[in-house]
């Protein structure tokens, strides 16, 4: 179970909005779950952004959170950067408004979130940090990378068993204008209608 309201941003999700384009990008991704699961391995996913402060954060969050919903065991999520920044505010409102319960844990130029989806999973620990932080596994897990900064500028991350490139429009292109808000939430539904579709397609063992 989820909570209700999060219940309900999922439900009016569309995953036949995905193109067949957009879907040959997020398969090898799948393939890497779907491998995990037949051999009932842990499954530990790394999502990789510039800054660690909004997509890396979207993509962890709804993946944790998909998994979660969809029933696939044995799934880690993470979040990491090329550099530590801080979580953007707008990022959280956009959270707190399709349903997550969320706590700021500590007050300072990083703040450290604790980000719920129910009320009996472990919460998803939320802040700034880098891609290799100790708070992130070393080894065995696969770095998604969310941005095409970081595609670019880390073509080598250490540990990862796989490097998968599934990139998404930066929302911080619409801060302080008229339409934040809206291309927050835009860009958090299409995070969470991929994960949605990832997660439906992993068969279970």
């Amino acid at each position: 179970m989820v909570f209700i309201d999060i219940e309900k941003t999922i439900n009016a999700l569309d995953i036949s909005t995905i193109t067949e384009d957009r879907k040959s990008v997020i398969q090898p991704l799948i393939a890497y779950i779907q491998q995990k699961a037949d051999s009932n391995i842990e499954i530990r996913i790394n999502f990789i952004c510039t800054h660690n402060s909004r997509r890396s954060h979207l993509s962890q969050i709804w993946a944790q959170t998909m998994a979660h919903y969809k029933n696939i065991q044995n799934v880690y999520c993470y979040s990491g950067g090329t550099e530590a920044t801080a979580i953007f505010p707008k990022v959280i409102e956009t959270l707190l408004n399709q349903g997550f319960e969320i706590n700021e844990l500590s007050k300072n130029s990083n703040p450290i979130y604790s980000i719920s989806f129910n009320q009996n999973s472990q919460p998803i620990i939320g802040f700034s940090k880098t891609y290799e932080n100790v708070f992130n596994p070393q080894s065995e897990f696969a770095a998604v990378m969310t941005c095409s900064q970081a595609d670019a500028g880390c073509p080598f991350i250490a540990g990862a068993e796989k490097r998968i490139p599934i990139t998404y429009e930066d929302p911080k292109l619409f801060d302080n204008t008229e339409q934040q808000n809206e291309k927050y939430l835009e860009r958090s539904l299409q995070i969470a209608t991929e994960m949605l579709y990832i997660f439906s397609t992993i068969k279970k063992a």
